[in-house]
């Protein structure tokens, strides 16, 4: 009984994975109002009936993705800053290491990405509420750590944890995005150097 269990679970997770990939592909390409659940279903590889077993509507399904999206983010960044600080590292290393973190997981998702960014600048979607708490929760990460910095000494007392946290985000997103459609010939490792100096210069207060 239990595996059986186990395995529809798993089969459930790959299918709502499935439906979570091709959602955001056509929803990046085409807009939200554009795309049909039929055009998701058959994205995915699956019947119209199955997006309905596992959402109740696009919108469920889209509010779900956005908020599956940037938890995968913020688990990233917190395992991120984690083995930084395993390794003995500083809290602008920890700092450092979620920058990393944050071009990895937007070279993995980059639909998802470009997605997440122009949904930030609408209002009145039903899911808006889900968008700024699941925001939040990754913005929290790089707030822990900048407060962790200041308090043991390591960044000065002047930050403001807040708005250097938001921003940190936001220089990831855009600059990543920038990337991705502009210069796409850089390497990963390139990017998170250039992004690695203005970490160390503004942040920290001086170069390495």
């Amino acid at each position: 009984m239990t595996s059986a269990r186990t395995t529809s679970s798993r089969s459930r997770s790959a299918t709502r994975d499935k439906l979570f990939q091709a959602a955001v592909t056509l929803i990046a390409e085409q807009g939200f109002s554009s795309t049909t659940v039929e055009e998701i279903a058959e994205r995915a590889g699956v019947a119209k009936g199955t997006v309905y077993y596992n959402f109740a509507s696009k919108t469920e399904l889209f509010e779900e993705l956005l908020r599956h999206g940037v938890e995968l983010l913020t688990a990233d960044l917190r395992q991120a800053a984690g083995r930084a600080e395993e390794r003995g590292g500083s809290r602008v290393d920890a700092l450092d290491a979620m920058v990393r973190a944050g071009l990895v997981f937007i070279d993995h998702y980059p639909a998802f990405t470009q997605l997440y960014v122009a949904e930030l600048w609408r209002t009145g979607r039903a899911w808006n509420d889900t968008l700024l708490m699941v925001r939040q929760e990754a913005v929290a990460v790089v707030e822990s750590v900048l407060r962790a910095g200041v308090a043991e000494g390591e960044l000065s007392e002047e930050i403001d944890i807040q708005l250097t946290a938001a921003a940190l985000v936001g220089m990831v997103l855009v600059a990543a995005l920038d990337w991705k459609a502009f210069q796409p010939e850089r390497s990963l490792e390139d990017v998170h150097a250039a992004l690695s100096l203005l970490l160390q210069g503004r942040v920290a207060g001086h170069p390495r």
